[in-house]
């Protein structure tokens, strides 16, 4: 009898852990569900949300490192139009963008423009990954940056910014210039950091004066389309 009942609470205790390591399996697979659904729908932008940029519908949705989602192509002009060599800033919570995630229903389709999207937003992250291989890519991308920059200074609200960074780095070639041996440019009684401070000064002027140019003549083809349209009315 007493070897039955010992046998009998040995099965019971068996059946009582089998049946407490099959509830803690369950649970184990719902939480890797439930992990699982959130990671889909953080990767997927909202139903009843909109780009906050065009206020409309999503179009190659994209998700900033902050976790809010814009028209990729909103978000990359968003940052074409800032700072030429710092990542744009979220316009919802000015936290700076490092990071951009594509909508994962976008990888399964092989259409040119969205090929050529991705390869912008993988861009964008390269440059701004931070670290060794992120100075290595902005080297790789100056052609880029400098571009920026021309452009910028042909802003005529923002040109004024670039004038001190520009004779300053007119200053630091000029110190160059002086130490290295050549010797081919001829500065007469002016001197060499003269010569390249007028220089500096020179070319932010004159790309302020086409930005002006520029901004003006868009004006004046923006005012000639409206008058014409109102005629045509």
């Amino acid at each position: 009898m007493i070897v039955l009942a010992r046998n009998q609470t040995v099965a019971e205790k068996t059946d009582r852990q089998r049946e407490e390591r099959a509830r803690r399996g369950r649970e184990r697979e719902r939480e890797r569900m439930e992990v699982r659904e959130k990671k889909e729908e953080s990767e997927s932008p909202p139903t009843d949300d909109c780009c906050s940029i065009c206020f409309g519908s999503f179009i190659y949705p994209c998700r900033s490192n902050c976790g809010h989602w814009f028209c990729a192509n909103c978000i990359l002009q968003y940052w074409h139009h800032g700072a030429a060599l710092q990542p744009c800033r979220c316009p919802m919570c000015t936290r700076r963008i490092c990071q951009l995630t594509l909508d994962v229903s976008l990888n399964h389709h092989q259409e040119p423009e969205v090929a050529e999207v991705l390869k912008s937003v993988q861009r964008y992250n390269r440059v701004f990954v931070g670290g060794t291989a992120g100075f290595i890519q902005r080297v790789r991308e100056s052609p880029l940056f400098i571009k920026r920059i021309f452009r910028e200074m042909m802003d005529p609200d923002r040109s004024h910014s670039h004038m001190y960074k520009v004779r300053m780095l007119a200053m630091l070639l000029s110190v160059l210039y002086t130490a290295s041996p050549f010797d081919f440019i001829p500065s007469g009684r002016v001197g060499i950091v003269r010569l390249f401070d007028y220089c500096a000064i020179a070319l932010v002027l004159t790309l302020h004066w086409i930005g002006v140019y520029r901004a003006r003549r868009r004006a004046q083809r923006v005012r000639n389309l409206a008058s014409s349209q109102h005629l045509e009315a």
